[in-house]
């Protein structure tokens, strides 16, 4: 059922029967009576369900059918803020466009139980107003003195003023000699000064800031900002967060990488002074419950985050930003499968307000919908303060390889020499974690594979470790190969990020190198400290994944070097080539992006592929019509639609049994067409045996509708899953 609090917020007094929406993967609501509380739409509620109570949601009106013998009554209504109506709407939206129980979508907007319940005042102490007589010691006089020129204290802080332990505080509570008084809580999120003046704009950037700035009071739309590495864009959106904070409303701003944007908090604190709620992985169990309290009471006025912080419960949300909008880690690949980007637009339209979406390289989807005329567009096509977009040249691998073992060819070494011996930085980049990706047997070729899953293992020699990327599957690296027994057989194939390390040390010794990789850099504390150590030049060569291309702004930074720009070039994806055009683009951004100039170096064996063509020409709009033309003559998105079903289970028979009973009611009609089942090409993944199906279909079918009907004539067995992930992003 879809929740009332869409229409017209509903009241239900005792005894009515009312829908509750739990924050679990169940079929729908569940039917309960009202207690002596009344309850409304959007209210958090504690029910019964079998032996234990949980939370949940009052959704509507009772669906019936639950005899009233059968019906249990809510226990309580919770004392926190209720769901806003445009929450509500936006659960049942995702729910249904993603084909997930609407409780596992509500999980994500109650994520935090314990924040269910108010927040404990602090305790202070302050002396009784008819203190009775008692036995006076030094420390107690000590401990009346301290309080009688110091405001209320908590017992802790008053026995570090007046010097004693914490136990004659509370032998005076005991006492009844002092008074033990609630405090009123303090601002968790001081509010950001809107009113502080901003950075000088450039022209360009003033007509984009001023027209998002109107957008504000003109209710729903999406305004693409589309500007080159270095364009300002964020400085020109920080003008409309102002903008909506002056007319009272709550602004969102989604990062790809909250974890590791330490450069924009810092640019955020010099704009607005104190800095917004964070919300990502890395806050801690008590901060995450402090924020989301504050989120629901509007406490909270900015939150920036990462794609869960849009399930959040804001009561006045009146601007949503996704920086990076292109950025794949906005697609949540466990759970309710959905993109954030698309969601936040959603957002926005179920709440009658502005989205933005920022990038250098828009999605394909994105400057579809500008052409289509249902995004607007701001372009900023020149760098702020007079600085130059860098020259990008190939290095033809073909022509001038690396030396035998060696990765780095002899363009880029010089290139490298060459900006270290003029004082400034370079960076080497490698879009691959660990030290190799692949561990073999040199006398019988054996590959190290992880047991659960169709992956090789990968060596991480800093810290001994043949580590799964994608279970976490961990084991020593062996001394004897397990198929023909050879000992120290075990040879390292292909470079990682830490193997490009190894040899950049030893060809510049005299370089102070950095190594950032995401299990180098263990979360914002340590990004933060790694930026604050490159920006003071404290670090001479930078060596990195696609960590360093998130937007970082290193001004002495002026040379890039890509150590293998094919990578991610093969392999089927749909998207490969739009995927590396952006990824390349957004580090060769980070060269010159102050008054020395940048360059950038591609090392390459196809020299002449359109995506190393189009970033040597700086021609990003050729590529990108290109590329979409072979998207509309296949029929794939955003022309067409595509939506997977993974079939998986721990053992394979049945697996390919529903497999086969899915294959046999495959739907069909025009414009629709079900490919599979077939392997996925991850066939095994953490112990799971895992079969895809593929449904590609024109834009005017109705996909969710065939997808509901199709499922429901299968029931899987268990312990076989069947996932639906409509608009897939990735394929493995």
């Amino acid at each position: 059922m879809l929740c009332s609090a869409a229409n017209t917020p509903t009241r239900f007094e005792r005894d009515a029967r009312v829908a509750v929406l739990l924050p679990l993967p169940l079929a729908g609501a569940y039917d309960y009576r009202v207690g002596a509380d009344a309850v409304a739409v959007g209210d958090v509620v504690a029910v019964p369900l079998g032996r234990r109570e949980v939370a949940g949601v009052v959704w509507g009106p009772a669906a019936g059918g639950v005899e009233d013998g059968r019906l249990r009554s809510i226990a309580r209504r919770l004392d926190c803020p209720p769901l806003p109506a445009a929450t509500c709407a936006f659960v049942d939206w995702v729910a249904a466009y993603t084909l997930s129980p609407p409780g596992a979508v509500l999980k994500m907007a109650i994520s935090v139980p314990a924040a269910l319940d108010p927040p404990r005042g602090q305790t202070a102490c302050r002396p009784a107003a008819s203190p009775p007589s008692i036995k006076m010691t030094p420390a107690r006089a000590r401990v009346l003195d301290a309080l009688a020129r110091l405001p209320p204290l908590g017992v802790a802080d008053l026995a570090r003023e007046a010097g004693v332990g914490p136990a004659v505080v509370r032998g005076l509570v005991a006492a009844a000699a002092l008074d033990l008084v609630e405090l009123p809580r303090p601002p968790a999120f001081p509010p950001p000064d809107f009113a502080r003046p901003g950075p000088l704009l450039s022209p360009d950037q003033r007509r984009a800031a001023g027209q998002l700035a109107a957008a504000l009071d003109g209710g729903f739309g999406v305004t693409l900002i589309d500007g080159v590495t270095g364009s300002g864009k964020t400085e020109v959106y920080f003008e409309a967060v102002a903008a909506a904070l002056a007319r009272g409303r709550q602004v969102l701003v989604l990062l790809p990488e909250i974890a590791l944007s330490a450069q924009w908090l810092e640019r955020f604190a010099a704009r607005f002074g104190p800095l917004p709620a964070l919300w990502h992985s890395e806050v801690s169990d008590a901060r995450r419950r402090e924020t989301w309290r504050a989120v629901a009471t509007g406490e909270a006025r900015v939150v920036v985050g990462a794609r869960s912080a849009l399930f959040l419960p804001y009561p006045e949300l009146g601007l949503i930003v996704v920086d990076e909008e292109h950025d794949g880690a906005f697609k949540q690949e466990e759970g309710v499968l959905y993109h954030a980007r698309d969601m936040a637009v959603v957002r926005g339209m179920l709440g009658g307000f502005p989205v933005v979406l920022a990038s250098a390289t828009p999605a394909l989807e994105t400057l579809a919908n500008v052409q289509a005329g249902r995004y607007g567009r701001l372009h900023l096509p020149d760098r702020h303060a007079g600085a130059v977009l860098p020259a990008v040249a190939a290095v033809d691998l073909r022509r001038t390889p690396p030396p035998r073992g060696r990765w780095l060819a002899p363009p880029l070494v010089g290139a490298v020499e060459e900006t270290l011996a003029a004082g400034e930085q370079a960076m080497l980049f490698l879009n691959r974690r660990g030290y190799a990706p692949l561990t073999l047997c040199r006398r019988c070729g054996f590959r190290l594979q992880c047991p659960h899953c169709t992956a090789w293992l990968v060596e991480h020699r800093a810290h001994g470790k043949l580590v799964c990327h994608h279970c976490g599957y961990r084991l020593l690296p062996p001394s004897i190969c397990p198929e023909c027994e050879a000992e120290d057989s075990f040879a390292a194939c292909g470079p990682g990020v830490e193997r490009i390390a190894e040899e950049a040390t030893a060809r510049f010794p005299g370089a102070r190198l950095a190594l950032m990789a995401s299990d180098t850099v263990a979360g914002p504390e340590a990004a933060a400290a790694f930026v604050r150590r490159v920006a003071d030049g404290e670090v001479d060569l930078l060596v990195g994944t696609q960590i360093l291309a998130k937007g970082y702004h290193f001004p002495r930074l002026t040379l890039v070097g890509v150590v293998d720009a094919d990578l991610g070039l093969d392999g089927g994806d749909l998207r490969a080539a739009e995927r590396t055009h952006q990824l390349l683009s957004q580090v060769a951004g980070r060269a010159g992006r102050a008054e020395r100039p940048g360059r950038v170096l591609l090392q390459t064996w196809e020299p002449h592929h359109p995506v190393i063509q189009a970033l040597v020409a700086g021609d990003r709009d050729a590529f990108i019509a290109s590329e979409a033309e072979s998207r509309r003559a296949a029929g794939m998105p955003p022309f067409g639609r595509l939506a997977a079903l993974i079939v998986s289970g721990p053992d394979p028979a049945p697996v390919d049994e529903a497999c086969r009973r899915l294959a046999l009611t495959a739907p069909r009609a025009p414009g629709l067409d079900v490919l599979g089942p077939a392997p996925a090409p991850l066939a095994l993944l953490r112990g799971r045996h895992r079969r895809r199906f593929l449904v590609k279909a024109v834009r005017g079918i109705n996909l969710q509708e065939m997808l509901r009907a199709w499922l429901a004539q299968v029931e899987p067995p268990h312990p076989v899953r069947i996932q639906v992930d409509v608009d897939p992003y990735s394929f493995v």
